[in-house]
Parts: C-alpha cells; sequence; structure tokens
C-alpha cells in the first residue's frame, strides 16, 4: 500500500500539464546544462570514489574496470550528446507531393512525457544513467526503477539523482519486484527496460495495459564463430577477454562458441594461456586476481552452476576451469565441450563465464546450429575469408554483429543498437535513443493557395486535373 501512494504520488507529480509542457519546450542550453551536471558529478573525484566502492561491493569490480565500463562510456555519451543535440532538436524539413503545392511540411521532435527507466545489476551505473541522459535530452519526466539486486550501486544513484533534479524531472525509487509492479501499473508514455527476455515479456504485457511504448534492451544466446581461416590466439584472446569480463554478466558477452574442427583443440589451448596471462600471471589463482570480478549474489551462482552441473550428467565435459567457490560467489572462466543443443546450458542464456563450444565440419553446419535458436542480441564472426563472413551475415539475423571484434556493437554512436524480438524491441545509441525517447510529431503548414478547388459541389475539370498529377 505504501509503495502504491507513492508511486502514485510521483507519477501525478511528474504528469502534470504544466510539468510536461514544460520540459518538453525546454531549450536544448536547458537540457544540456542538466546533462552536464550528472558529467560534473560523476567526474568529481570524491563521487567517483563512491561509485566504484559500490561496484565493488556489488560485483567485485575493480576501479580499472569501473572507468573502462561504467564511467568512460557515460563521458563519451554525454559529450556526444550536448555536441548534437541542438542539431537533433532542428525541426527536420521534409518535401511535399506536387498534390500538397502551397504548402510546407516538417517533423518537430517533442519529450514523450512520462518515461519509466528500469535498469538492470550487470552494469548498474552505466546502463541506469546512460538512458537517462537521452530521455532528459527528448524533454521527459523520468522515473527510475534501478535493480534492488545491485543495491549499492543503486543507493548511489538515489543520491545522486535527488542532489542534480527535483522530484518532478527525475526521480528514482528502490525496491523490489513489488514496486516494479505497481509502476507498471501507470500509464507511462514510455518505458525502457533493460533485462532478460523472461522479464521483458512481463513489461511489454504491462505497457500494452496502458499502450506505453516500450524499448527491451534484453539478450539471449549471442554465438561466436571461429573459422578454419582466422587466427586462432587473436580470436581466443579476444573471446577471452569478453567473456570473463565482469565475469560474463554482459548482454552481448559471447554465449557459446561454434569452432570449425581442425582450430579445435588449439583454440581451447590459446584460451587457457589467455585467461592465465589476464588472471594468473603470478601462479596465484584466477580467484586472487584483483582484476577478476564476482557473480552478482548467490541466486544466480547457484543457477549457473546448476547449468554446468547439470550439461556434466548428461555428458558435458569441462575442458579449462570449472572452479567454483558459492561463499565467494567466485566461478572461474572455464570451456565446457561436448554439449547439445537439447542442453539447458544451450537453451537458456547463461550470463556467467562458462563458454559452452560445439565443433564444426562446414559453415552450413555451423548456421544450422545457430538457426535452432532464437535471434541473438550480437553475432560475432571471427574469420579472415571474405566469403565465409557474407556467407554468416547473409543466413543469419541478430541485433548487431561485429567482424573479428567483440563487445563493440554498441560503441560507435552512429550505430543502432538493441536486438530483434527475442533479443530485443527498439534500437538506441546516438540520435537513435534520442528519437527512441522522442514523438516525431508530423506538422503541414499552409503557406499560400487553398483546398478551396475540391470543395463541393465538385467541380469534373478540377478531377481531371488531379488525375493527371497522380497519373491514375
Amino acid at each position: 500500500m505504501e509503495n502504491s501512494k507513492e508511486v502514485l504520488r510521483i507519477f501525478e507529480l511528474q504528469s502534470d500539464v504544466e510539468n510536461l509542457n514544460s520540459l518538453k519546450n525546454s531549450s536544448a542550453n536547458e537540457r544540456i546544462t542538466k546533462i552536464k551536471s550528472i558529467l560534473e558529478y560523476i567526474l568529481n573525484p570524491a563521487n567517483h570514489k563512491l561509485i566504484a566502492e559500490a561496484l565493488f561491493n556489488d560485483l567485485h569490480k575493480s576501479n580499472e574496470e569501473v572507468i573502462t565500463t561504467e564511467i568512460s562510456p557515460l563521458i563519451l555519451t554525454i559529450k556526444e550528446v550536448v555536441k548534437k543535440l541542438k542539431s537533433w532538436m532542428k525541426d527536420e524539413h521534409v518535401p511535399s507531393p506536387i498534390t500538397m503545392t502551397g504548402m510546407s511540411s516538417y517533423i518537430k521532435y517533442e519529450g514523450k512525457g512520462t518515461v519509466l527507466i528500469i535498469s538492470p545489476w550487470n552494469y548498474p551505473f552505466q546502463l541506469t544513467i546512460y538512458p537517462l541522459i537521452y530521455a532528459i535530452a527528448a524533454g521527459n519526466a523520468v522515473i527510475i526503477k534501478p535493480s534492488e539486486i545491485s543495491s549499492n550501486t543503486s543507493s548511489v544513484i538515489s543520491a545522486m539523482i535527488k542532489e542534480l533534479f527535483d522530484e518532478n524531472e527525475v526521480t528514482v525509487m528502490q525496491g523490489n519486484a513489488e514496486l516494479a509492479t505497481e509502476l507498471l501499473k501507470q500509464p507511462f508514455n514510455h518505458i525502457y527496460f533493460t533485462g532478460s527476455p523472461k522479464v521483458g515479456k512481463i513489461v511489454m504485457t504491462a505497457a500494452a495495459k496502458n499502450l506505453s511504448g516500450v524499448t527491451l534492451e534484453l539478450g539471449g544466446k549471442s554465438p561466436v564463430i571461429i573459422d578454419e581461416t582466422c587466427n586462432t590466439k587473436n580470436a581466443a584472446e579476444k573471446i577471452a577477454w569478453a567473456k570473463s569480463m565482469n565475469s560474463g554478466q554482459t548482454c552481448i558477452a559471447p554465449d557459446y562458441a561454434l569452432v570449425q574442427e581442425t582450430k579445435l583443440e588449439e583454440f581451447i589451448t590459446a584460451f587457457e594461456n589467455t585467461i592465465n596471462k589476464f588472471y594468473n600471471s603470478d601462479k596465484k589463482g584466477i580467484h586472487s586476481s584483483k582484476d577478476y570480478g564476482r557473480i552478482i549474489n548467490k541466486t544466480n551462482f547457484k543457477r549457473i552452476k546448476d547449468l554446468v552441473d547439470k550439461a556434466i550428467s548428461n555428458g558435458a565435459k569441462i575442458e579449462f576451469g570449472g572452479d567454483f567457490n558459492e561463499e565467494e560467489k567466485f566461478i572461474s572462466p572455464t570451456l565446457i565441450n561436448n554439449v547439445s543443443m537439447e542442453m539447458d546450458i544451450m537453451i537458456h542464456e547463461i550470463f556467467g563465464p562458462i563458454l559452452p563450444i560445439i565443433s564444426y565440419k562446414t559453415k552450413e553446419d555451423a548456421i544450422k546450429t545457430v538457426q535452432q535458436l532464437p535471434t541473438p542480441l550480437a553475432f560475432y564472426v571471427m574469420s579472415n575469408k571474405k566469403s565465409n563472413i557474407n556467407y554468416f551475415l547473409n543466413n543469419t539475423a541478430s541485433g548487431g554483429s561485429c567482424i573479428n571484434e567483440l563487445m563493440l556493437t554498441s560503441v560507435n554512436p552512429h550505430l543502432p543498437f538493441g536486438g530483434l524480438n527475442n533479443s530485443g524491441i527498439g534500437k538506441s545509441n546516438g540520435k537513435h535513443s534520442f528519437e527512441d525517447f522522442s514523438n516525431p510529431r508530423g506538422i503541414v503548414k499552409r503557406n499560400w493557395g487553398s483546398l478551396k478547388p475540391i470543395y463541393p459541389p465538385f467541380n469534373s475539370k478540377i478531377f481531371k486535373y488531379f488525375k493527371k498529377i497522380v497519373s491514375i
């Protein structure tokens, strides 16, 4: 009941017509000032320390990883938005057909109004503030529901928002699924959710009741294909980095590897050597590395271990790794072989540092495997043969793809980022995000002339003229 009252209070405060009109009609400079305040907060050494400590307590992230994966992407995003916002906000004039002679047409980008951002726990700072920047840029009022799982970071975010914004502009509401349920009852103009496909369906169902717009940044089983032409050592190094960063808790991390059979043993050896170079160069064990993270909580630890245990009981083999410490929520980077598509580990997104590997003979075999699973958020190809690369791209679908690199599908602000169906709905990044949080309002303006010639009573000559124009 308490949640319900507070949700309604904040929603009504933000939904006030005068408030929404004020935000919608705010200037680029006013929005930029708000966005810059976030940048200044992040760059303050004392605040950076608080953010880094919270992320360490939640995910055991080193300060270096915090800078690389949580802070730097936001700084670059803010700089891009500050640079481009004035041009994005300009009315976009479009051509008019000959039947609209004397009129002009343009698109006016307006804030949608009330926005709900439900953010995840895996990159809890970056993936909360990132959509907020664009929601502000588009002129919206925002309620943020950060993950209760990454509670330390959520508390830091709440304190930051209270310091920088009034409740009618941006508010953080902390709580569990009960709070999320209450929030989803409200008729938001737009809901931006980052998380699993399972919860994404719940969000979309709730949004449908109010016809709220949605952006769903989900995930899925993103494959990486290693063909016979690639540099296996380089490929293994890139894959080991991508799969072990944040202990594999990344929506665009490779979820399984398809390795051409002649490269299999070489890949396994190269992967093992790379992981030891990254996290065990002092021979004290990966567990002791200051650069290696932990699983967010014991629930997810047990979920991942259960996937591995079931796979092994059904014939899978650990080629490397396989170290689990529940008390520490530690799972070492692990390669698991002899998996089948019927195993849970190949049905469900792992979201951890476990990499199943499947060998294949022909590129057609590799594609058949990929096509058995829902469309992934990311699709990776490691190959030095153009015809193979084209074949893999032309016979698959994904939210985004990388050739001979990983984890970069979300980096370029000029490219749309997002999934397809099971891996997500809607696109973000750069202007794509600004438009996602905006209503592109089509406007027609009469400059001269009129439509009187086609008013009743009808003149047959006029309609003969129109037939010529439209070539009927």
